[in-house]
């Protein structure tokens, strides 16, 4: 809906009474719908008539490509133009509308003849599709002046993080034809599924460039081997004051490339390598890197690494001489209560108790000694390991297969449960040898649905046959809005691509969600709300736990949106509690775009 023409002369006239300090223009979180050149009128006004427009804001609005045609011809004139704050302003776009509305916008700077110097398009689930829409940009003159580049939770993806190192590689190349390199101080992409290959290119460029003074890549699916890319990437880029790579998986091989790097930089003042799985081995490695340098260091997050007690100390020890540590952050690792009151005896020694911060999220030291003679023998395994590129993605295959393994043994099953091919022909062979009937080898037990629901999985679910649906629904008391909830939750999360779970999966949500909508003692509302708190999108007085994971619910429920038994009303009040900022939400950007652009278009 268009918003009423005296709002936006109010608008107007209060940004011509409070943003023209700074050469700034800011219709931040005005939550302007701009589809038209209509739309985009009095916008187009505020922005000719500015005169020295430095920066522009436009977070929190959603640009349609006519709107955004028409606001980029209006750019055209903006050569002072240096900071384009461009976050969150596609809210309910098709993917497909977005590169246009980006290459237009982009094209003006350029005609414009502006030198930026900061540019944010974070928080737009654009994908690989996207990067393409502001690939031309980057490789101008407009962005040889560029020193941030934000480009966080826009589910960039591999492909993405490619054409955005290749981009960023061309406009150092003309830049430095010039005489005036491209010298990028800030580099923001994290929640963008970059993984090995993506930050692999990146960190190319990166080698290149070697100005950075800030990289941000938390939650990008990197392994050892894109770590290391960039620990040499990091290695030649001597201005490094932040590195945070929290939740990415370095194991020790990651941690140890990246010690090494940290023992040349002379300038770093944070490392947040949270949630990065670089065990002891590794933790050893990056003390021994604090001990011989790093003395503006401010920060160390090694939290969440599955670090045990002696190399937790070894890393106290190596701050004693760090007069500029404000936080030393080792909660979440595996110290036990013995190991957290040596490590605060450390640090009080040195008069630096203050700077430890909570351990109250401490997994333990059991089987400390064990754990660790274990851990020997896979890293001396792993040292004798040829093809080294390939552990990561063995390890993840191997869990998943484990997973599915305790998936399918709390089912009950005969006494002596035959699992295997070579056990099946032993069994098979001894039998042949005593002249007796071999036993016949089964598949796994079938799945009834309370098993179901108890522990769900993509496989117990395909094994409830193609009666699923009927069976799951006769099963939930349909008029229970709290029971509708549970079991909506549950079968939505075994959602993945495969297309038999799938079909599966959406054939259940539909079968379940029209007997409830059709129920005349169902209350949608009711219905609506607790679904809202146990995603963790709205707060309760109750203590109820949200849950972890919110790509498969949001998912289902797009597909339910679509449906012709959802109730059209409850489209607002999810667009209300998807559309606010929300940490669950950005771990999950395409799922959220997708389902806010199916309820915009109900």
């Amino acid at each position: 809906m268009t918003m009423a023409s005296e709002d936006i002369s109010k608008l107007a006239e209060t940004l011509a009474k409070t943003q023209v300090g700074g050469g700034q223009l800011s219709f931040k979180g005005k939550s302007l719908k701009l589809n038209t050149a209509e739309d985009a009128q009095e916008v187009i006004q505020e922005i000719e008539e500015f005169a020295g427009l430095e920066a522009l804001r436009l977070e929190g609005n959603t640009v349609g490509v006519e709107a955004a045609r028409v606001i980029a011809k209006a750019l055209e004139k903006k050569a002072e133009l240096k900071r384009c704050h461009w976050s969150d302003m596609f809210t309910g776009r098709l993917r497909s509308e977005i590169p246009p509305a980006l290459m237009s916008l982009g094209q003006a700077l350029i005609t414009a003849g502006a030198h930026l110097v900061e540019l944010d398009l974070s928080d737009n689930a654009f994908g690989p599709d996207g990067v393409q829409g502001f690939e031309a940009l980057l490789k101008s003159s407009a962005c040889y002046t560029l020193q941030e580049l934000k480009l966080n939770n826009c589910g960039m993806g591999i492909g993405g993080g490619k054409i955005l190192a290749a981009a960023l590689t061309e406009c150092h190349r003309k830049s430095s034809e010039l005489g005036k390199p491209l010298a990028l101080k800030v580099f923001v992409a994290g929640r963008n599924r970059l993984e090995n290959d993506g930050a692999t290119a990146l960190a190319e460029a990166f080698g290149n460039i070697g100005t950075l003074e800030e990289v941000h890549m938390p939650q990008n699916g990197i392994n050892h081997p894109g770590i290391t890319a960039l620990a040499q990437a990091f290695a030649i880029s001597p201005l490094l004051r932040v590195i945070n790579l929290n939740d990415n998986t370095f194991t020790e091989k990651g941690a140890v490339a990246m010690a090494e790097t940290l023992k040349t930089l002379r300038q770093v003042e944070a490392i947040n390598f949270g949630d990065c799985l670089v065990r002891s081995k590794g933790a050893v490695a990056i003390a021994e890197a604090v001990k011989m340098g790093l003395h503006k260091l401010k920060e160390l997050n090694l939290s969440f690494c599955e670090i045990k007690r002696d190399a937790a100390l070894v890393l106290a020890e190596a701050a004693e001489d760090k007069s500029e540590l404000e936080k030393l952050d080792l909660n979440g690792n595996a110290l036990g209560e013995e190991g957290c009151e040596q490590l605060q005896e450390i640090l009080e020694g040195f008069n630096m108790a203050h700077v430890l911060a909570s351990l109250s999220d401490d997994e333990g030291d059991d089987d400390e000694e064990e754990d660790d003679g274990e851990e020997d023998e896979e890293e001396d395994e792993e040292d004798e390991e040829e093809v080294e590129e390939e552990e990561e993605e063995e390890e993840e295959e191997e869990e998943e297969e484990e997973e599915q393994q305790r998936s399918q043994e709390d089912q009950k099953s005969t006494p002596k449960k035959i699992q295997g091919t070579q056990v099946g022909v032993r069994i098979i062979a001894q039998a042949v040898e005593t002249k007796e009937p071999a036993p016949v080898i089964c598949s796994p037990p079938p799945v009834d649905v309370s098993t179901f629901l108890a522990f769900p999985s993509p496989e117990k679910l395909l094994r409830l046959g193609p009666k699923s649906p009927v069976l799951i629904t006769q099963q939930t008391d349909t008029s229970d809005p709290e029971k509708v909830v549970s079991t909506f939750l549950k079968v939505s999360s075994v959602l993945k691509d495969d297309v038999s779970v799938k079909t599966a999966v959406q054939e259940t949500i539909d079968a379940l969600m029209k007997k409830a909508f059709s129920t005349s003692t169902f209350n949608s509302d009711a219905f609506i709300t607790s679904l809202l708190v146990h995603m963790g999108l709205l707060k309760s007085e109750d203590k109820i736990k949200a849950i972890p994971n919110l790509t498969g619910p949001l998912m289902a429920l797009n597909h339910a949106a679509q449906q012709d038994y959802f109730p059209k009303s409850l489209a607002p009040v999810l667009v209300a509690f998807v559309t606010k900022p929300n940490h669950a939400l950005d771990s999950c950007p395409l799922a959220r775009h997708s389902l806010l652009q199916t309820l915009h278009q109900a």
